[in-house]
């Protein structure tokens, strides 16, 4: 997949000179809704014989209109996350534009002169509320009158599954409510973050619970806390875990937030390692104890009901 960074104005020599399929979206997650998107894209741009170009934007358009606080913006899936998510689904060319306020000031028919008929699309797909400006004046349903007949309008229709719409906004709440069953059926993927292995005060080490301290991007958003049965991936090898997000309360007031992985059946030193966490099933609620005897009593119970997770899962 070949990626291409466009900050605005772009020059021509920038973008392949030949006809795409192009999708629309910002794809937050790129759940089964955005999924669904770039799937009829992907079908159109076989029968065409096209390749299939995807544009999104660096960060959230929220930050540049104020809306959302740049240093608190959290993310399903970070910029990289989501090229490898575009790359796995097939993918051809992924434009990835700088959401900047001289980008964001584009009248409706500027954008779709230079981002869609400059971007060489014969047939643009995006999802029932994709919007390229104002709703009001830049909707999908006035896509076809800005196109004037340059390319063919696709419009994919809400996604849902049961009563419940697939969206970016629910899966968000679905995580802030531990319910990572609910969030993962939506995504179409266990979610899934990365970060490098670090020091941290080796306490579970000395509660014969050692842990791996992950340290995440700052803007990829976090489940709610406490703790999950988890799977990580150490050097391309998956095993099953138990996680802590949450403040070690037990010890002192006032700690850091952090992200503690006990991996099952492992004993490696693994600092400096880039691992992959992914968040299975919330088991409770961090808690405060009186003591080491009644903190090592839980983790014994959070391995136990680890263990039958996944025994019931078939992962052992």
């Amino acid at each position: 997949m070949q990626v291409i960074e466009i900050h605005h104005p772009y020059k021509e020599n920038q973008i392949p000179n030949e006809e795409v399929v192009l999708v629309l979206g910002f794809f937050d997650g790129v759940h089964l809704g955005h999924q669904k998107v770039i799937e009829t894209a992907k079908i159109e741009a076989k029968k065409r014989g096209s390749k299939l170009a995807v544009m999104t934007f660096n960060h959230h358009p929220s930050v540049v209109f104020q809306k959302v606080d740049h240093k608190t913006m959290k993310y399903i899936t970070t910029v990289e996350q989501k090229i490898n998510r575009m790359e796995a689904i097939g993918v051809d060319i992924l434009y990835v534009i700088e959401f900047t306020s001289a980008f964001a000031s584009l009248k409706p028919q500027d954008f779709v002169d230079q981002y869609i008929v400059g971007l060489h699309a014969k047939v643009a797909v995006a999802g029932f509320d994709y919007t390229y400006g104002k709703a009001d004046v830049a909707s999908m349903s006035q896509l076809p009158n800005y196109a004037n007949a340059r390319f063919e309008v696709i419009e994919v229709p809400q996604q849902k599954q049961g009563e419940d719409k697939i969206s970016s906004t629910n899966i968000r709440k679905m995580m802030a409510e531990g319910n990572m069953e609910g969030a993962n059926q939506f995504l179409g993927y266990t979610y899934e973050l990365s970060g490098m292995v670090m020091h941290g005060d080796k306490r579970g080490r000395t509660l014969g619970f050692p842990t791996a301290n992950i340290k995440v991007p700052h803007h990829s958003l976090l489940p709610v806390g406490g703790v999950y049965a988890v799977k990580i991936k150490v050097a391309n090898t998956w095993y099953n875990g138990m996680a802590q997000i949450g403040y070690n309360i037990t010890f002192e007031k006032n700690r850091p937030m952090t992200i503690e992985v006990n991996i099952l059946d492992f004993n490696e030193d693994i600092y400096g390692e880039q691992v992959s966490v992914q968040w299975c099933h919330y088991l409770r609620e961090e808690m405060k104890f009186d003591g080491i005897e009644g903190l090592v009593k839980q983790l014994n119970q959070d391995e136990t009901d680890t263990r039958d997770y996944f025994a019931k899962q078939g992962e052992l």
